[in-house]
């Protein structure tokens, strides 16, 4: 995972805890999940509206 290794996975998880607190963390996954899973999808169906350069707003 990204060149880590566990004792660096789990000192990162720690001060993460320490920052945010054991109530915060699922929430800020959460809300990462969903802006991932978001961006997933418009890379994989691109909305037309952005891809039409002559339409004037």
């Amino acid at each position: 995972m990204f060149g880590l290794g566990w004792t660096e996975v789990a000192v990162i998880a720690i001060v993460a805890i320490l920052i945010f607190g054991p109530k915060k963390i699922p929430e800020l996954g959460s809300a990462l999940g969903k802006t991932l899973r978001g961006f997933k999808e418009e890379l994989k169906n691109p909305n037309e509206d952005n891809n039409n350069p002559e339409r004037e707003e």
